[in-house]
């Protein structure tokens, strides 16, 4: 099989060859109709990270149809977030024969051997979601605009809080947390808030009482509820036995769940201790039925539907010789190469609009919030 990397980089003369082709009756997309036709009915191998996380089930189910729906045929496999046993999954796909990889990877770092396996076999690789690092053997990249996922958590805590209208008000009591720190959405997440809140921090604005403020101080390994309760029992204990948090930025609603229960066991929720802004991601059912009983406050709402469309639509492209949309080409270096990335739009969603965000487009229906 040719090397998908010279193939790769041909493609944008074959595109101006094509056009020039088209006028003499040839094919303009690239490959025989027989070459086509084979593409299609070909098997892909999808890598997701676990079957703990509804939103994670619904990823692997958008894709497999939208692929099915092109003609494709599917092998959808869960690594119950041990990387070694994604590694070993991806590795039995490429040995059983797929065409091409559509990979969440649970530590964006483990990947390297098994790519490599797959660049030998002339399999193309779309990193989903997460940016597989350290290797040339990623092909694309599919995933939201992460650093503003950040970005609309910071804006969200800072317009409830008041802090944008203006004047000196505070000081209000912030703790923060972040996503695992073997994903690396978790940097650009936290990048994106920080952007938002630093400056009131610096000003005192904002005080993190924990003193955690860096990254590697507020991660949470796995983006596990649990491990974010832990956390928050102990910040609790060490750091407000006289004070209130009144903010508290979550990178996920899994994490979200885990802080609530945290809080509501140290007596927030009651009439005279209120629950702080706890902001999330995913709109996943449990925190939107939360947002509307007035606990989480808000989560950032990413159409992974839309997503799987342009995981697939990337495949179909690169096993029929064209070259997949992408709308940065710039942004994502994974430490060997600049991934070229298409970014999908993501959606902060609250009490006031989470009926005709998430309820309204068919991604949670009304019934699943009763």
């Amino acid at each position: 099989m040719r090397n998908r990397r010279a193939a790769l980089a041909a493609l944008a003369g074959a595109a101006s060859l094509a056009l020039t082709l088209t006028a003499c009756g040839q094919n303009s997309e690239g490959g025989s109709e027989e070459d086509k036709k084979g593409a299609k009915g070909a098997t892909i191998g999808i890598a997701m990270p676990t079957k703990s996380s509804e939103r994670w089930i619904a990823d692997g189910n958008n894709v497999v149809k939208d692929l099915e729906s092109k003609g494709y045929k599917t092998k959808l496999v869960y690594g119950e977030d041990d990387p070694d046993q994604q590694v070993s999954q991806v590795e039995n796909l490429i040995t059983q024969g797929v065409k091409a990889l559509i990979i969440a990877a649970i530590d964006n770092k483990s990947m390297n051997n098994v790519l490599q396996q797959a660049e030998e076999a002339g399999i193309p690789v779309i990193s989903y979601d997460r940016l597989i690092l350290g290797t040339e053997n990623v092909d694309y990249y599919a995933s939201f605009d992460n650093e503003k996922v950040g970005e609309l958590q910071g804006t969200y805590i800072v317009e409830k809080l008041g802090l944008k209208d203006g004047g000196e008000k505070g000081p209000f009591n912030i703790e923060l947390f972040a996503g695992s720190n073997d994903d690396n959405n978790t940097r650009y997440f936290f990048q994106g808030a920080m952007n938002v809140l630093k400056p009131y921090i610096d000003k005192k604005q904002l005080v993190v009482r924990s003193k955690q403020t860096e990254l590697n101080q507020v991660t949470t390994l796995r983006w596990d509820g649990g491990t974010a309760q832990k956390r928050m029992d102990d910040i609790l204990t060490s750091a407000y036995r006289s004070d209130r948090v009144d903010a508290v930025l979550s990178p996920y609603d899994g994490i979200s769940i885990g802080i609530l229960s945290s809080l509501k066991s140290d007596g927030y929720g009651a009439k005279n201790k209120p629950l702080p802004v706890v902001t999330g991601q995913d709109a996943e059912v449990a925190s939107v039925k939360s947002i509307v009983a007035d606990e989480q406050s808000m989560t950032v709402y990413k159409d992974t539907r839309e997503l799987a469309k342009v995981a697939s639509n990337m495949v179909d492209a690169l096993l029929n010789d064209k070259k997949p949309e992408v709308n940065d080409e710039k942004t994502y270096d994974n430490g060997a190469k600049v991934v070229p990335a298409y970014l999908l739009e993501p959606v902060a969603v609250d009490k006031e609009n989470y009926r005709e965000t998430v309820v309204d487009s068919g991604y949670i229906k009304e019934s699943d919030l009763k």
